[in-house]
């Protein structure tokens, strides 16, 4: 796997999940930028997608990990921020098709219904498989020319 800045946060119901993931990626060499919460107390996905998508929207991270209950409403907030492709991903296999195809920039995980041996599987793929190039590129350039720029504040 590659040393690269991750940003990575979570609401209450991917807490545990999220902090037992960035032991593991630190044991795997990667550089992590935990941005909360810090305790499992309630509080909105919205708020944390954000600061995920934030960061690596302006190129502050390289790429993300969002964990929710389902990874499906950090997703769609992660995606509301200009050059982001975040995917829900809930195999390993989607890890790498999302990367290969769609040179998704970050993973939404799901806290609930995916247990964390399989999201550490999901994110080895998701760290270790490149962009395919060739005409998933073509396609992906299709995808950055739907973005309106946009003030994310």
């Amino acid at each position: 796997m590659t040393k690269t800045p991750v940003a990575i946060a979570s609401d209450h119901a991917g807490f545990d999940q999220k902090k037992k993931l960035v032991g593991w990626m630190l044991l795997q060499g990667i550089d992590v930028h935990d941005l909360g919460p810090y305790n499992d107390e309630r509080v909105d996905y919205p708020d944390y997608g954000a600061l995920v998508a934030e960061e690596v929207s302006q190129g502050k991270a390289i790429s993300g990990v969002l964990v929710c209950g389902t990874g499906i409403g950090m997703a769609i907030t992660a995606n509301k921020f200009s050059g982001i492709r975040a995917a829900n991903i809930t195999t390993p296999q989607f890890a790498e098709l999302a990367r290969e195809h769609n040179d998704a920039n970050i993973a939404t995980l799901s806290g609930r219904f995916v247990d964390l041996e399989t999201n550490k599987k999901i994110l080895a793929a998701f760290f270790s498989t490149p962009f395919g190039e060739g005409r998933h590129a073509d396609r992906v350039n299709k995808i950055k020319a739907l973005e309106t720029p946009v003030d994310n504040h």
